[in-house]
């Protein structure tokens, strides 16, 4: 199995392709389509980088993978479809954050509340494969209710459920999140063996040319700054919550949302063939 990262600078996202050498299929997780607020335009560039990779590579694309519906970045999961096949896939839980949004943006007319809109959705404790490489699902809200990590071969890639151990964990302050729940995923993430690879969704660092994006669970249950050995449920919840106390809306999020959603589609043209994003007022 290898494993090939890519990281926007914008956006601070880490996407993977992990492709199977044997087979040379391959699955592509949490990509990313550029998209600049003040003029309301997308580009390519990030997600060009993983079709270039995967065609000089010579890999074929089996799954097109989000760990959850991303509220900082638009995903690139239709566009990559377009240019080299494979099934979009997302958490089945997808349909309980299509419940809350689609009704936030009005977007009922083109958003499908049932989550037809991805080609294939996630059970928890799901086997599947890629190419020859055994995958498995587990799903681990709390950041999100759809956020779900990927147990493949000896690594796992978790979204924004676990950071880097400087960075701690995912803010828990979104719709439907909570810190009580975030805390009992990491610990069926931390019951797998000391030595898996964890491959996270973000990193901050100073250096843009030179972000960490892999840890292990020996690591994190050591050296997690939020959530390890020494610090129990009650204090994860107290420390979470205030660090989410007054934060920022990610300023992507309207966008994102809509965007993701539809599986990366900004949804049906108006009458005079123009494309829009809703930004509901006093929302937040």
């Amino acid at each position: 199995m290898k494993v090939q990262h890519f990281f926007d600078k914008d956006t601070a996202t880490l996407s993977y392709v992990v492709s199977d050498e044997s087979s040379k299929i391959c699955a592509i997780i949490d990509s990313v389509m550029g998209y600049d607020i003040y003029s309301g335009k997308t580009n390519d560039s990030p997600a060009l980088e993983i079709v270039n990779y995967i065609k000089e590579n010579n890999l074929q694309v089996q799954w097109i993978i989000d760990t959850h519906i991303h509220a900082d970045h638009l995903t690139a999961s239709k566009y990559l479809k377009e240019k080299l096949g494979g099934k979009i896939a997302i958490s089945k839980n997808i349909t309980k954050v299509l419940e809350y949004w689609v009704d936030i943006f009005d977007i009922y007319e083109d958003t499908p509340l049932d989550g037809s809109q991805f080609d294939y959705l996630f059970d928890d404790n799901e086997d599947f494969k890629i190419g020859n490489i055994n995958a498995h699902t587990i799903s681990t809200p709390g950041h999100t209710p759809a956020c779900m990590s990927y147990l493949i071969g000896d690594s796992i890639f978790v979204g924004d459920t676990i950071f880097m151990p400087y960075l701690g964990t995912a803010r828990t302050d979104f719709p439907g999140g909570s810190a009580e729940v975030l805390y009992d995923s990491i610990q069926k993430i931390s019951k797998l063996a000391p030595q898996t690879k964890i491959y996270v969704g973000h990193d901050y660092p100073q250096d843009l040319n030179n972000p960490k994006f892999s840890t292990t669970i020996g690591q994190q249950i050591e050296e997690n700054i939020l959530v390890n050995k020494n610090i129990n449920k009650k204090t994860y919840v107290e420390n979470r919550n205030k660090r989410d106390e007054g934060k920022a809306v990610p300023k992507l999020i309207f966008p994102s949302i809509q965007f993701n959603l539809r599986a990366g589609s900004f949804g049906n043209k108006n009458k005079n063939g123009k494309l829009f994003i809703k930004t509901p007022i006093n929302i937040f």
